[in-house]
């Protein structure tokens, strides 16, 4: 998930995922010390996804998943300050528990689409996911994104950890 700063907005979108974008794709290698099953159910549960979604300090108060290709996605996320933070987009393809992706739009800017795949692969008892981002307008907003993301995906981590005793993943 992006950190986003309270004290500047975002300039207007003008570009659709799939368009050409300033930067290129974000993409985040990670290995969790669990199970790919487990690491897919704590991806696409809602209700697991309230104990991890989001930068450090953020938190979860909703969040829905109709996880079909064509189903559509919404979060709400706060900030530590009560900033509020409403994002969705539409799965494009599901292939449980290997694969998901995704739109991703944050609302205060629904004119600016980015497209989100996230594969996971089974290492014996290990599970590697591989989490690309693209549609990025600037290097500042995919830097941003960046973070947040690998902010999310340390409360992840520790979240698997709590569930069934493993350890943290590596970047």
């Amino acid at each position: 998930m992006p950190t986003k700063n309270a004290a500047s907005e975002p300039a207007k979108p003008t570009k659709r995922a799939g368009a050409s974008s300033a930067a290129p794709a974000l993409v985040i290698k990670r290995t969790f010390d669990a199970p790919r099953d487990l690491v897919w159910k704590v991806w696409s549960d809602p209700d697991g996804a309230r104990n991890w979604w989001g930068p450090n300090g953020f938190t979860l108060p909703f969040v829905e998943m109709d996880q079909r290709p064509g189903g559509k996605w919404r979060a709400h996320m706060v900030s530590p300050d009560g900033k509020d933070f409403w994002q969705h987009g539409v799965y494009r393809e599901i292939v449980p528990p290997e694969k998901t992706v995704y739109t991703f739009i944050w609302d205060s800017e629904p004119q600016h689409e980015m497209l989100v795949t996230v594969l996971f692969a089974a290492r014996g008892n290990k599970t590697e996911m591989t989490f690309r981002q693209e549609g990025f307008r600037s290097a500042d907003e995919k830097a941003g994104h960046e973070d947040g993301w690998n902010q999310t995906f340390d409360r992840m981590a520790t979240y698997l950890k709590k569930t069934q005793g493993g350890k943290d993943a590596r970047r």
